[in-house]
């Protein structure tokens, strides 16, 4: 079994293939975190802990005598504010108007075969019968009927801990959380480096590693979305780890709002990491019989460094939490017509990108901004659904009917979370945006955002979505939104918490997202927020690939692409290639560059096909073909990081092996030229050790490529890349 119980010890194990995690309830009804890390046996690490009366660390209020016994250095399982524990807290609860304050103690626990649910979240689930059991813990406050359940889903195969909580109120007064976070973990020593995923618009996920100070480090997004800015997934490891060595702990948020990750060292050098909801501006106001569910969490460790904590997070993102059908399909190989055209184009300049498409053997034509209502830039428009049939100079259908004439899909652009003052909608709904009544709004990009926790908003949405999908054969939606959330105040019910709307903006998307992918149930998403602004893991969910940044650079996308791949499949990472000199920063890099770098993930491409010269197109033609041999290796492959561009400044590679590791891909991008260089040798992974290996006419051992490797070709011309597929013979 998984999850076990003993009942003399009270203690709970948790075990999956390669990790072991434990809890044990104490004399006084405590739920303690004993142990998470490598596999071990059923010993009570609780002999670790090490109590000592230690200056300004209390009691609590039932324990009167043992000075040595206190919450505030203690292992706990879900830290709470108010019985004595000054560390970062998990949970701030309380009757309202009053002092917040809770002292949880062990009531019961459940197991339960197969994966517990979280209605209207998205959460991993069970691809296969069996592969998942259950554990459910029940706390209570000392004093009051407020209880807290903890629920953990283990993957045993997986090596994947998922995490969530729920709050019920079984007294007869309001309950306020204040803050209701998704789990803590606490470690009783550690000298740990952090590794987190800083960025901006156009240059997401950057990949940043430092130790740990004592004190609080917080990563966190108070924007309405997981953001550009900070990544909702983080690493603790050993400062020795590497990609093939060491101690990992990856923490990975399954949820498109704000969030919050706090880390504190203490005072004896115990690190605590909390993890859940933003809650800077978080009232959530409980009322007698109601419950509050967070959002959920994963966890996985890994003894032998990142490559492999990686793997664990992509192969249960893509076996347990990416639902879309497309998730084990071919992706189309598509063109997006915004950098070939932005918002200048009608039905005949849309259907030559198409025609050209068709002949180099592309699957879809992307519609992107500017078909709808009175869109000729980004100023207007936003919020009226209705087809420009005087801008493409047809309807829809026959604009669509046409281009799958000529044998593509057809794909739309929508952005229904926001609305332009200059539109109908706004004109007739000024009501239906957040905004702080009596003030201007803050603009962004001259956009403002509809309030989702208004079930008429969301009614409004469904319907021009439902009615846009059914219009034409349309299978693929890129859903956009390109701003921050800002000026969050709710015009329906003025005495609502406004504190809740943030989560209930969330929740609605959601809502939203399910019942567009109920209705239309063959339909590929791609989620989008001006690139990666939402690249996390509850949009995969419903989207199995994202947009993964407004930045086509291939050059700056191979470290966008290194840190995306630390927790997510790189199926789920949308890549293009785009034109050149490139439109965010001006770069030129060779076409089959560019093809390589967007080979990483799900293949398209973002420009004006039929200003190709021959030569590029015939290169296009060579990248489509590779990419239709291989896109079972590159969508479900594991992939390897052979070198980190963070550190070497000279060239970035990577790989991919297949299930059977019988095929594989090697490709290296050079970003820096010398004279006389010197010889570049790239070693890969994952191969089988007695195999032979076709390397382009050449026969090698898997051996000879993992521990010799290959010497790769100089480069030719600045940005000049490699890339080769080998089979096993």
């Amino acid at each position: 079994m998984a999850v076990r119980f003993d009942e003399k010890k009270n203690l709970f194990t948790l075990q999956t293939l390669d990790s072991t995690y434990q809890m044990k309830v104490d004399d006084h009804g405590v739920l303690l975190h004993t142990y998470y890390g490598a596999p071990a046996d059923e010993t009570d690490f609780s002999y670790l802990i090490g109590p000592e009366d230690r200056g300004f660390s209390g009691q609590p209020g039932d324990e009167k005598k043992d000075r040595t016994y206190s919450m505030d250095y203690y292992p706990l399982e879900y830290p709470v504010q108010g019985n004595g524990d000054f560390r970062v807290k998990a949970l701030k609860a309380g009757f309202e108007g009053e002092v917040l304050a809770l002292d949880l103690r062990f009531v019961s626990y459940e197991l339960e075969k197969g994966k517990y649910s979280l209605p209207g979240l998205p959460a991993l689930f069970e691809a296969e019968a069996g592969e998942v059991e259950t554990l459910k813990i029940t706390l209570k406050d000392r004093l009051e009927e407020i209880y807290v359940t903890l629920f953990y889903g283990v993957f045993e195969k997986k090596n994947v801990i998922t995490r969530a909580a729920s709050i019920e109120n079984r007294s007869g007064k309001n309950v306020t959380l204040k803050r209701a976070l998704s789990f803590g973990l606490d470690f009783m020593e550690g000298d740990m480096d952090l590794i987190h995923f800083y960025g901006k618009h156009a240059g997401e996920r950057q990949f940043e590693r430092r130790n740990l100070p004592h004190g609080i480090t917080e990563i966190s997004s108070s924007r309405g979305t997981s953001s550009h800015h900070h990544n909702p997934f983080v690493i603790l490891c050993d400062k020795d780890t590497t990609e093939d060595f060491g101690n990992a702990y990856g923490v990975s948020f399954i949820y498109s709002g704000g969030f919050k990750i706090q880390m504190e060292k203490d005072q004896v050098d115990g690190i605590r990491l909390v993890c859940g909801l933003d809650d800077e501006e978080f009232l959530w106001k409980l009322a007698p019989g109601e419950t509050f569910v967070t959002p959920e969490a994963a966890l996985s460790y890994s003894e032998k460094g990142l490559t492999a904590l990686s793997d664990q997070f992509q192969k249960a993102y893509h076996a347990n939490l990416i639902r879309s059908p497309w998730k084990d399909k071919k992706r189309p190989t598509l063109v997006n017509n915004w950098e070939a055209t932005y918002f200048g184009f009608d039905a005949e300049k849309l259907l030559k990108i198409a025609g050209e498409a068709a002949d180099l053997g592309l699957d879809m034509l992307v519609l992107d901004d500017g078909w709808f209502g009175k869109r000729n830039d980004d100023n207007s428009g936003l919020g009226d659904w209705f087809v420009n049939e005087k801008k493409l100079g047809c309807t829809m259908k026959e604009l669509v009917d046409r281009v799958n004439a000529l044998g593509l899909k057809f794909g739309i652009w929508l952005e229904p979370e926001m609305v332009s003052e200059d539109s109908d909608l706004y004109r007739t709904h000024p009501d239906w945006v957040l905004q702080i009544p009596g003030r201007e709004p803050n603009r962004s990009r001259n956009q403002l955002v509809l309030d989702l926790s208004r079930k008429e908003v969301r009614e409004y949405m469904k319907k021009f979505i439902d009615d846009t999908l059914s219009c034409a054969n349309i299978s693929y939606v890129k859903w956009d939104m390109n701003r921050s959330v800002d000026n969050v105040y709710s015009a329906a019910d003025p005495t609502l918490s406004q504190g809740a709307i943030r989560h209930k903006y969330v929740l609605g998307l959601y809502e939203v997202m399910e019942d567009m992918l109920t209705r239309h149930p063959d339909l590929l998403l791609e989620g989008c927020s001006g690139g990666g602004g939402r690249f996390d893991a509850g949009m995969l969910y419903y989207a199995p690939q994202i947009w993964c940044s407004d930045n086509t650079d291939a050059i700056e996308r191979l470290r966008i692409h290194y840190g995306t791949s630390f927790g997510y499949p790189m199926s789920s990472v949308s890549a293009h290639v785009s034109v050149c000199p490139n439109h965010q920063n001006g770069r030129v890099t060779p076409f089959k560059t560019r093809g390589i770098c967007a080979m990483q993930g799900s293949f398209g491409y973002e420009l004006d096909l039929s200003k190709l010269s021959e030569e590029d197109k015939a290169e296009a033609r060579r990248q489509i073909t590779v990419y239709n041999e291989n896109w079972e290796l590159f969508q479900s492959g594991s992939y390897y990081r052979l070198n980190s561009p963070m550190e070497n400044h000279d060239y970035t590679a990577w790989s991919y092996v297949s299930k059977d590791q019988r095929k594989a891909s090697l490709s290296v991008i050079y970003t820096d030229l010398h004279g006389n260089p010197k010889p570049v040798r790239v070693k890969l992974k994952g191969l089988k050790k007695d195999a032979s290996y076709d390397v382009d006419g050449t026969v090698y051992t898997g051996t000879a490529l993992m521990r010799g490797g290959l010497l790769i070709p100089k480069p030719s011309c600045n940005y000049d890349s490699y890339m080769v597929c080998i089979h096993e013979i």
